[in-house]
């Protein structure tokens, strides 16, 4: 048995919590912030069967788009700021992150 975690962007969430109902798969989701750009994402957690893991990554994959996005870059710490023009810089968004995981034993009570 395996646990897939996907971290997906706020964006793709709802496509990708539909096509794994669609597929049989269940899903635990979290609400969780993205590091870089501080952006709302969805955490899916995903246990299924080894055999399974192929399916439910070609799900993703089918789901979650890359995309370009402009963003304000932030303005430099202890730097002097008064220089500092934030031009908007483009960016690669979205897609998926994904771990797969081993999974020693499963309950469900």
């Amino acid at each position: 048995m395996k646990l897939v975690v996907a971290i997906v962007q706020d964006q793709d969430s709802s496509r990708l919590s539909t096509a794994l109902m669609k597929n049989n798969f269940r899903a635990t989701k979290l609400a969780s912030t993205g590091g870089f750009l501080k952006s709302g994402n969805t955490t899916f957690m995903v246990g299924t069967e080894d055999a399974r893991v192929d399916k439910v990554l070609e799900v993703i994959n089918d789901s979650c788009r890359s995309r370009e996005q402009m963003v304000a870059p932030v303005s430099p710490m202890g730097g002097n700021a008064d220089s500092y023009i934030p031009y908007p810089v483009e960016v690669e968004v979205g897609g998926a992150t994904v771990f797969v995981l081993p999974i020693e034993q499963f309950h469900q009570f």
